[in-house]
């Protein structure tokens, strides 16, 4: 196993809180919802505050939800995925996003349900464009020779995708992780961590390198992205609730799909919206941030989600993080955003097409040897 420890921090420190605005903001161009029929209900919704999340407080905000019928309420953000969890197990929301943190729920026996992305791709196994390294100044780690990385102590959080995305990373540079010293940080840490010398680099999703490139002097952008992993974020539920409540699973998954569209058509006001919905995320910020965001806003479901999460669950495996003794079929629920696609291609249109060997149906089988070959690296 690799040298962990916990970060103590000091009094004061600097904390970026990203929290959603609870204003009722709105967005002053007019969109279109889809052309779906409507349905009578609400529901709880949860999410964590990040900028590859943003498609559920926008859609409340475009009155994608309130076009299909549904009343949705937007619990106050989670800090992680496994508040997010936490939460929908409690019964105090109904549906989440979530990503990594689902993969250790389901090993521990949590009945969940997923049922769309948030983040990720459909056409392809690896995506972490929105994943980065930041370096403090005198680390001396170097962007353009990253076996630099080796004996860095890096914070990280243990369990969640920017985890993941340093596991994968070190992987494929050949590094051991017991060469390393991780350092369990909360994102709202990392900025602190950074700057007092606590640790030599961070690793975390957007907005959060940008962010503390722009909070820490001297700070510097190591690496970005680079397809070393599979970016997994999902939109779940438990199975008891999407069997008693498809309609409104499936009205629920087109406004969200709905979103999405118009997030990738239109990046700038989506950073704008950003600003209201993510306090502490400067609008400069938010547009650096969407430009990665919307190259995995892909809601769809094929045999490549199946992949990465098997992806996802072998690396976390190989690391002592879980162990990987659950069958992943269980998880997918894929009838309702295929319905989605089937009954709304035009939400879909400008995204690139699933590829046919990778197109699944409601009752796809994930087999490892044979889903490997539908779907590129």
């Amino acid at each position: 196993m690799f040298r962990t420890r916990s970060l103590a921090l000091p009094a004061g420190a600097l904390v970026l809180a990203l929290t959603a605005c609870s204003g009722g903001s709105t967005v002053d161009e007019e969109v279109e919802g889809a052309a779906v029929n409507s349905v009578s209900g609400s529901l709880t919704a949860g999410y964590v505050s990040a900028i590859d999340q943003l498609g559920l407080p926008l859609a409340t905000e475009l009155g994608h939800f309130e076009d299909l019928g549904l009343d949705v309420t937007l619990a106050d953000p989670f800090p992680t995925g496994v508040d997010a969890i936490n939460a929908l197990e409690a019964g105090e929301v109904d549906i989440i996003q979530v990503g990594v943190p689902a993969v250790a729920a389901a090993q521990q026996g949590v009945e969940l349900s997923f049922i769309g992305n948030y983040s990720g791709s459909s056409v392809q196994r690896s995506v972490d464009e929105t994943a980065a390294i930041v370096a403090a100044e005198d680390s001396g780690i170097d962007p353009e020779d990253l076996s630099t990385l080796e004996g860095a102590t890096i914070a990280t959080s243990f369990g969640t995708i920017n985890h993941l995305y340093l596991l994968g990373l070190l992987k494929d540079l050949r590094i051991d992780v017991e060469d390393m010293e991780l350092v369990n940080t909360p994102p709202p840490d990392m900025p602190v961590a950074l700057e007092t010398g606590g640790v030599d680099a961070i690793v975390n999703w957007d907005p959060w390198p940008i962010t503390i490139q722009d909070q820490v002097e001297g700070s510097y952008e190591v690496v970005r992205g680079g397809g070393y992993i599979p970016f997994i974020g999902y939109i779940v539920t438990t199975p008891d609730y999407v069997e008693n409540n498809p309609e409104l699973v499936e009205a629920f998954l087109t406004a969200r799909a709905t979103a999405d569209q118009w997030i990738r058509e239109n990046p700038d006001d989506a950073a704008d919206a950003a600003t209201r919905w993510l306090t502490g995320t400067d609008l400069d910020t938010a547009t650096a941030a969407m430009e990665f965001n919307i190259q995995q806003l892909d809601p769809r479901f094929s045999s490549c989600n199946y992949l990465a999460l098997d992806t996802v669950a072998n690396l976390l495996e190989e690391q002592e993080v879980i162990e990987y003794d659950f069958d992943i079929n269980d998880l997918f629920a894929p009838a309702p955003i295929l319905a989605v696609e089937e009954n709304n291609p035009e939400l879909f249109s400008d995204l690139p097409e699933v590829p046919d060997d990778a197109q699944i149906s409601s009752d796809h089988t994930f087999l490892r040897e044979v889903d490997q070959t539908s779907c590129a690296v």
